[in-house]
């Protein structure tokens, strides 16, 4: 009670005019929203992905959808006119719905309508400006805000309340069967009010021609919230017609259940209207959404976007050098998120469905220069077009431009030259199974075999080793690889990193290695070679690795593929690290008939695919492509240029490789101009000095 005693007093204290001004003028919910979630519920903050919008990306949002609706649609009053009912389905503290309503008042006022615009004005905010929110504190933030912008326009409520509902925007669209209102009844018999509640919320979903859905939808997925109906939502998305099938993990971002439940209003129901979301812009030309996208250019007439980078994660930089910070970041008192994003305006005005996509880059560093520059377009979108964009059906149309030569798309992937590949190892206990020298990782693992050495022992050695996890039950593991036994043939090089070789434990039985590879193990000899290659990368394209032992799954980006040259027959692999007696190439139909014809073998096209990969002038004309999926190979014309071109790349295979002696690099003589590169030093007078003189 003390405690409360206190607040008492501190709020009593309060100038409750000037807080409510600067609550109102300044956007000072702003510092109490994030701050107050960041404290309260840190977990459920991050889980959900919930950021304060900054007020400019909201005012552009608003204004921009007010435009499209009068320009795109014909609506001569746009959020003004009494036609058009809105949505913000993820509303937090009501940001969007108070500029929305602020839109609607400008128009009002322009229209010279006196008292009559502020009862106008109050109808749309009780009858077709709806907001839904699932978390308790903002939908409260919310009703105040809203309820404090109707009462200083001189039109407070009375009975009536404002169209934001605390509901699940992601659920109830649909009549419930026979399970759910045997639910519902129960609910209605305890909890009356939160009956209430459903029903007024699902009056919205089911009996509301929705026009507008517009907002910040969650960047994060609760995993304790999702019913089948929301998972569901990203199964339309899920499959392509014509563009390369979805791959990866994207579509269970929680943001992506909102894009296709404001599409289905937008597209199947309303037949027209527009959803303006700001989003993680991955979905842009991430390989998890070609059928999101496809899907897009066939329901949609116009697709705007507005990339505004920002991606802490991948490190982007401006074009000026200078990082990119968040457009969310706000100078003292949030950093805002780590992905980048962008605004998508989709519109359906005729229905027609040809999908245009208009884009632009709003590049500057600073969040706030990039936010001001997205209002001023407003007013000058003509120092700021749109650049129309015709996206690459085998690039997975991506809805960004994408630089690649015009004859690229007619070479072939590498896998379809080199059909076979496999991830590599991943023990996930590295500082157990790895190690720099053999020696050590012998005797570690000799520790962890012995069972005279107690699991707190081996605790201190390697602490992740006796860390259990949903796979991998630690002292049941232990117990069965101590009464098995060490197995001393399986201590084996290993390339762990970049210019970086190890040792591995290869341990063939349990979840010891996290991913063992097992089907790929066998292939790993003495005279195979391996090239590393990320399918798509996070950054910019990396140039393959090339591996001679054991590779980790991360030895380029995050989960490569390892390309052999040479897979060993079934019938030679009883041993797992023996020598292999027959092979047969890496290469697919294709890749035969063409060495065939110009006379070359397949090692030479494996390096000649190296040199390529490395060669800067590919990377750079084809940098567009090259992130967007496995590379492709162009084929020299004659055997001459493909020798020619695996020389290098055997150059190029040797500089990568550690161990190798390179005549000029790493072996004597070296050239000049890497001489004083590590160069030895000399001990004078105590110090060092570097040689500086060249060999002669």
């Amino acid at each position: 009670m003390e405690v409360l005693d206190w607040t008492a007093g501190a709020l009593n204290r309060v100038d409750r005019a000037a807080f409510f001004q600067k609550f109102q003028d300044e956007h000072a919910v702003q510092y109490f929203y994030e701050p107050f979630l960041e404290a309260f519920d840190p977990e459920l903050r991050k889980e959900l992905g919930v950021w304060y919008t900054p007020p400019e990306i909201v005012k552009y949002m608003v204004a921009r959808v007010d435009r499209v609706l009068r320009e795109e649609l014909g609506i001569a009053d746009g959020l003004a006119s009494e036609d058009v009912y809105v949505l913000d389905p993820c509303c937090g503290t009501g940001a969007y719905l108070v500029e929305v309503l602020r839109k609607i008042k400008e128009t009002l006022d322009e229209a010279h309508l006196g008292a009559l615009a502020d009862l106008t004005l109050k109808k749309a905010a009780t009858e077709r400006v709806f907001g839904f929110e699932i978390l308790p504190a903002p939908f409260v933030v919310a009703h105040l805000q809203l309820g404090l912008l109707l009462h200083t326009l001189g039109e407070p409520l009375a009975d009536e309340r404002v169209g934001v509902f605390l509901t699940n925007a992601l659920t109830g669209w649909a009549p419930p069967d026979e399970q759910a209102k045997a639910r519902l009844s129960q609910l209605g018999l305890h909890y009356p009010e939160f009956k209430a509640e459903y029903d007024a919320a699902a009056g919205v979903k089911r009996g509301k021609k929705i026009l507008v859905v517009l907002g910040n939808p969650p960047y994060n997925g609760f995993a304790g919230m999702a019913v089948q109906e929301e998972r569901d939502l990203s199964d339309a998305y899920r499959r392509a017609k014509r563009a390369p099938q979805p791959q990866g993990q994207g579509l269970n971002d929680l943001y992506i259940r909102f894009y296709r439940m404001a599409e289905r209003q937008i597209v199947e129901h309303a037949h027209r209207g527009v959803v303006c979301f700001i989003s993680n812009y991955s979905w842009l030309d991430g390989l998890s959404f070609t059928g999101m996208r496809e899907r897009y250019l066939e329901a949609f007439d116009t697709i705007f976007i507005d990339n505004l980078h920002g991606d802490r994660i991948i490190s982007e930089y401006a074009p000026d050098g200078r990082t990119s910070e968040t457009v969310f970041a706000m100078q003292g008192t949030s950093v805002g998120i780590k992905v980048g994003t962008a605004i998508a305006t989709l519109v359906v005005a005729e229905g027609k469905g040809d999908g245009q996509v208009c884009y632009r880059d709003f590049e500057q560093a600073r969040a706030d220069e990039r936010r001001k520059a997205l209002l001023a377009s407003l007013d000058a979108e003509d120092l700021h077009p749109y650049e129309t964009l015709q996206p690459v059906l085998e690039l997975g149309l991506p809805f960004k431009p994408r630089a690649v030569r015009s004859d690229y798309l007619a070479w072939p992937l590498l896998p379809e030259l080199f059909p076979v590949s496999y991830p590599g190892i991943q023990p996930c206990r590295d500082d157990l199974v790895v190690d720099i020298t053999h020696d050590r990782l012998v005797s570690r693992m000799k520790q962890y075999f012995d069972s005279a050495v107690s699991n707190e022992e081996i605790a201190q050695i390697s602490p992740i080793a006796l860390k259990t996890t949903d796979r991998y039950d630690a002292i049941v593991v232990r117990q069965m690889l101590v009464k098995r036994g060490l197995l001393c043939d399986n201590f084996v090089p290993y390339t762990y990193r970049p210019f970086d070789n190890r040792w591995l434990y290869w341990e063939p039985e349990t979840k010891l290695l996290d991913e063992k590879r097992a089907e790929y193990v066998p292939h790993v000899t003495p005279n195979n070679l391996w090239m590393a290659l990320a399918q798509r990368n996070r950054k910019a394209f990396d140039p393959p690795c090339v591996a001679l032992h054991h590779a980790s799954r991360h030895l380029i980006e995050r989960g490569a593929n390892l390309f052999p040259l040479l897979l060993r027959t079934d019938q030679s692999q009883g041993s797992l690290f023996g020598d292999a007696e027959s092979y047969r190439e890496n290469i697919s139909a294709i890749a035969s008939v063409y060495i065939s014809q110009i006379g070359c073998a397949a090692e030479e096209l494996f390096f000649h695919a190296i040199a390529s990969l490395h060669a800067p002038q590919y990377c750079s004309e084809n940098s567009g492509a090259l992130r967007q999926d496995w590379p492709r190979i162009p084929l020299p014309a004659s055997g001459e240029a493909l020798r020619a071109s695996a020389a290098l790349g055997r150059r190029v295979a040797a500089l990568l490789d550690p161990e190798a002696p390179v005549t000029g690099v790493t072996a004597r003589p070296v050239r000049g101009e890497l001489a004083i590169i590590a160069a030895p030093a000399q001990i004078v007078g105590g110090g060092l000095r570097a040689e500086l003189t060249w060999p002669i």
